[in-house]
């Protein structure tokens, strides 16, 4: 499995930066079709007080990357990808991985736990 992970820096305006992606990109993105699995954390530091690198990371999953690539070259993942800069003042950076799970893991889609 691929895993295609989003790395955003720091937006100049962190609630304008959360308003859009709840509200605008989220929905654009979900239009992709073929994902296997997609996660989004806000970053934490691992020393107390100091800024994470990046304030938020995504992970899309799909089954190779060339299904990763078919996903992002459809008119929705297309979409998706475009919409970026609309809101990523702090810039994105991408990046794939080739997953190998190690110690199995199992998140619960929480409906009621706000995306960001």
């Amino acid at each position: 499995m691929i895993r295609l992970t989003v790395l955003y820096g720091h937006p100049t305006d962190p609630a304008e930066f959360d308003r859009y992606y709840r509200e605008v990109h989220l929905p654009l993105a979900a239009r992709m079709k073929g994902l296997k699995g997609w996660t989004i954390g806000k970053c934490e530091a691992v020393v107390p007080g100091e800024q994470p690198p990046y304030y938020l990371m995504v992970g899309l999953w799909a089954e190779d990357r060339a299904a990763m690539e078919a996903i992002l070259a459809s008119p929705e993942g297309q979409a998706a990808v475009a919409d970026v800069p609309k809101f990523a003042t702090g810039g994105a950076t991408f990046v794939y991985d080739d997953e190998r799970v190690l110690l199995d893991v199992s998140l619960v889609k929480d409906p009621s736990t706000p995306v960001i």
